[in-house]
Formats: C-alpha cells, structure tokens, sequence
C-alpha cells in the first residue's frame, strides 16, 4: 500500500504521541516509589493497590465521561462530544481533534488520559498513612468524570482560559495537571488531618521520617525520564522537531532545581536532606511544565533553580501547620504555581509570535504585565473551583463511608489493616497488636488460618 507524505507525517507523529503516552503512564511507578520510601515500612504495600485501582478508575471514567467534558469542543466551560469514544464519532467544533474520530485520535485520548492519572495521583501524596482505602475510588470517579476535566478544557481544550487575552500559557501543565493535583490534596489535608504524633504538645512538628531514601530517589528518577514524555509529548507530534528543545529545557530546569534545593537546605540546616533535594528536582520539573515550549534555554536553569529553592522554604514553612508527608503542596502546588507565573515574566517573542501559539511575550521581554495578569486569573480560577469541587467531594466521604481510619488502625497500619497483609512481612509478623486487631475483625488471611 503506496501512503503519502501527510500520512506518514500523520503517523510519525501518532507514534512519537503514544511513546510519550507510555513515558507518562510510566510516572506511575515513579509516584509508587517515592511514596513508599516516605511511608513507613507498616504502609508500604497499600501504596500498590493505590496507585492501580486510581490509574485503572481514571482509565474507565477518562473514557466514558472526561475526555469529553475535557476534549470535547463545544462550550467555553465544557465540552459536549466524545463520551464513550467509538472510532467514526463526531467531535465538535473548538477540539484539538475536531471531526470524525479516527485511529490515529486514540493516541490524543490516551496521551490526556495518563495526565489526568499523574494529576490524581498528586492528590494522594497529602493523605498518607492515615486515609481510608474507600476514598480512593469514589474521589477519583469524581476527580476524573468532572473536576480534572473542568480544568483541562479551560486551558487545554478551548475553554474560556485559552479565551482571555492572548491566551494562558501552560504548555504541558504546570496549572492544569499539578496546581489542580496539590489543591485537591490540600482540600483532603484539610478534613483529614495530620498523622498521630506528627505534632508535639508545643504544637511544633515532630519529624516521622519515610522507611527507603533509596525507593523514594528510585522514584525521583522515574519521575524525571516521564517528565520527557510530560513537557516533549506535549508537542502531540514530530514538526520542526520542538521535542528536541522542550526536552532540553526540561533537563536544564530539572538539574537547576537539585542544586537550588541543595543549596538552600544546607545554608538553612548545615546539612544536605535527601527528601528536599529529590523534592528540588521534583518542583523544578513542576516549575517549567507550563513554560517549556515557550522560553529560551537560558530561561529553564532560572526558572528551576527558584523552584528549588522555594520548595525548600515552603516544605519547612507549611509542616508547621500542615502535615504533607511528601511535599506535594509545595513540590505541585508552590512550584505550579511559580511556572505558570514565570511564563508571564519569559515568554519569547521567538516562540511566542508564532501563528497558532498562545499569549504574548513575557514581561522580561516586552515590559508589559498584560501575560503575567493572564497567568495569575489562571491560577486563582484553577484553585478556586478545584478546591471547591474536592473540599465538598471529601466532606460527602467523610459524612458517609468515613475518611479517616480509626487511632488503632494507623498504629497497626494500614497494610494489615486494609489489605489483610504487610508490605514487608518478616518485620511485623509476629506482633500480639497485629494477630489481636485481626481476631476481633475476623480478617485473618486465608494463608494465616
């Protein structure tokens, strides 16, 4: 069969989409290995069953109900095609893949698909080591069929966002993926509280350090290769070789936010903290999300470096009130923040003065605050209706099926408790509190009877 030239270019473009799919779908295991190495070795293993039951709930629900609402054309607040997708479906006016629904458009739905799960999996990172397995599925129902989607048709699928101005500027998510994540896991914080002993009687913070550095640093650099697929995929194809760059200037800012982060916990505590150095990377990699298709690659090591030290300052700043075992409300939210403002400052008129490319030059630039304003209604619409949405989704569980385990269980952990077995078994096996906790719920393992 004799294909011509567009149908090549069209399927080159399909393929280098789905592999930055599978770099993105990859993250979660990243997500599993830092949250392991932060937990505690008594609520490892619930970890697991997270991490697939929400990727395998996004999948379902993205499929159903989100893509369309997400990526359906139609409205400037939501979309109105695309639900239950079916090859030779219309989609409307105002999508990325407007018309009759074909093969190569799978590759478009799955590529949003994983972002949606990278986005919910932020959510999480607040909540460990204490949240009720319950809550899993009913908020990701939630988070996948309406409040992710919600956001990502703003900015991404020619909602009101893209309308305002020029355009908001996020080119892969800064806002859309990983302010969105942060917010709803500060909503969960808020109702579920901090983990027992996490605060002394003074009120101060009490450190409850994570079982493995070297899970957590495992999944720091599972993180960073996604990130490729993350900021690179989101081209959504091969022309003029844009990937190249944007994956360039993801590494620059990633490597600048490692050392912005190392330098600054060391000038504040004298030593050099594992968890804030991997987080450092983490939120520099945040931090350039929304600007790396549209800055110079002098402007990513800058933009990295700040992220990294803000993470820092936040992390130390928020456990004084806020129990966040991983960081997620500064290495997703501060940091989210951060980039989808830097945008506003480093927009190039280069990149930016291209037909087809949204907002204007940035501030450094042009002098004119007109993106940075854009940027920042962003930014509070983001958070305003995404803290909403979560905060009354997680009071329904919590008057409900309940949020929180009871004091006994987090002591038991969550493992046992939930699941019927432990993470690490040789360590626990054994304990009168385990063998007692399971007689009274009748929950003894098949393979203990």
């Amino acid at each position: 069969m004799t294909r011509t030239l567009p149908e090549v270019a069209r399927e080159l473009d399909t393929t280098w989409l789905v592999v930055a799919a599978v770099l993105v779908m990859f993250m979660q295991a990243g997500f599993a290995c830092l949250e392991i190495g932060f937990s505690r070795g008594k609520n490892a293993g619930t970890v697991v069953a997270k991490i697939l039951l929400n990727f395998s709930v996004v999948s379902l629900v993205w499929w159903m109900v989100g893509f369309g609402l997400a990526f359906g054309g139609g409205w400037a607040l939501v979309g109105d095609s695309g639900f239950f997708l079916s090859i030779g479906h219309h989609i409307s006016d105002g999508s990325p893949i407007a018309g009759t629904f074909d093969a190569a458009d799978s590759g478009y739905v799955l590529f949003q698909l994983v972002f949606c799960a990278v986005s919910l999996a932020i959510v999480w990172g607040t909540t460990l080591e204490r949240v009720r397995f319950i809550a899993y599925p009913i908020y990701a129902t939630v988070f996948a069929g309406l409040i992710y989607p919600l956001i990502a048709h703003w900015i991404f699928g020619g909602g009101w966002l893209e309308r305002i101005g020029s355009g908001m500027q996020d080119f892969a998510g800064s806002t859309v993926v990983h302010l969105t994540g942060a917010t709803g896991g500060l909503a969960a914080l808020l109702l579920l509280g901090a983990r027992r002993g996490k605060y002394g009687p003074d009120g101060r913070p009490r450190a409850i350090p994570g079982h493995s550095m070297p899970i957590f640093g495992l999944g720091v650099l599972i993180l960073w290769l996604g990130w490729f697929g993350f900021n690179a995929g989101s081209t959504i194809g091969t022309g003029g070789s844009r990937f190249a760059e944007i994956a360039l200037v993801t590494n620059l800012a990633a490597a600048a936010g490692v050392v912005g982060a190392s330098v600054t916990i060391t000038a504040i505590s004298g030593r050099l903290d594992i968890g804030m150095v991997g987080n450092g990377a983490i939120g520099a990699l945040v931090a350039i999300t929304a600007p790396c298709g549209f800055v110079e690659l002098w402007a990513a090591p800058i933009i990295g470096v700040v992220a990294g030290a803000l993470v820092v300052v936040s992390v130390l700043a928020i456990d004084r009130v806020l129990d966040d075992p991983v960081g997620a409300l500064s290495a997703h939210g501060v940091a989210g923040v951060w980039g989808t403002l830097a945008c506003g400052l480093f927009a190039a008129p280069r990149i930016v003065d291209a037909p087809g490319v949204p907002g204007v030059a940035g501030l450094v630039y042009s002098g004119s605050f007109e993106q940075l304003g854009v940027q920042a209604v962003g930014v509070l619409a983001t958070f305003t209706l995404v803290f909403v949405l979560s905060y009354l989704t997680f009071a329904a569980i919590k008057a409900t099926v309940g949020l929180r385990v009871t004091e006994v269980e987090e002591g038991e952990g969550l493992d046992i408790v939930e699941h019927g077995m432990y993470g690490y078994p040789e360590q626990f096996m054994g304990g009168d509190g385990v063998g007692a906790l399971l007689d009274e719920a009748d929950q003894l393992p098949a393979s203990a009877r």
